[in-house]
């Protein structure tokens, strides 16, 4: 249901400038910093994230990757993006708005990443500001989700820090790591001060 929706399914996402980041559209020239940043930094993020298939990091797993954004986006479920340093263009994490509900809900949740040489250097905490306005203004969505397990004090940290709000607490919530984890489940509002 595209009820309230407000992105035409033609139109280019434009970037959205955050203080020091840039967020934008994945692109296929991004593949080799993406697939580098990605394996250079799986130890790190491999605790926090579903089983990564066996062809992940390929090229043509990267193309399904896009593909499937791209379909996602003409259907408004869901708006996934790059992070990238302002100062000189390097790839720093990823940022995705998915599970997109219209209708009586105008809710999403969001996920995110890292690169191991970019964490806790603010870069993400600059991306969630700059797309937590886009997705209330551009998306015109109520209300925002994002879900951490309890153990990762930099993720809790972020949400707490962007606005959102402890809510509850969801056992085997999602399969991280192969592994059925408890989450702490977070949300912000539209009208919620920043």
């Amino acid at each position: 249901m595209a009820f309230f929706r407000t992105v035409s399914s033609n139109e280019t996402l434009p970037a959205i400038a955050g203080a020091g980041v840039m967020l934008r559209v994945p692109q296929g020239g991004d593949y080799a910093e993406w697939a580098a940043l990605r394996e250079s930094s799986r130890d790190f993020l491999v605790p926090w994230e579903p089983t990564w298939p066996a062809d992940d990091l390929t090229r043509g797993a990267f193309r399904r990757r896009l593909r499937r954004y791209a379909e996602d986006l003409r259907n408004d479920l869901a708006y996934a993006f790059l992070i990238f340093r302002s100062e000189d263009d390097a790839l720093v994490g990823g940022l995705t708005l998915a599970n997109i509900r219209r209708g009586v809900a105008q809710a999403g949740s969001i996920g995110y990443w890292t690169g191991a040489p970019f964490a806790r250097k603010g870069h993400m905490t600059a991306a969630m500001r700059a797309l937590v306005p886009f997705c209330f203004g551009t998306l015109r969505l109520h209300r925002l989700e994002a879900a951490c397990i309890p153990g990762n004090t930099a993720s809790v940290r972020l949400l707490e820090k962007t606005g959102f709000q402890r809510e509850g607490y969801a056992r085997n919530y999602l399969c991280i790591n192969g592994v059925w984890q408890d989450h702490l489940l977070y949300a912000r509002l539209k009208d919620d001060p920043d």
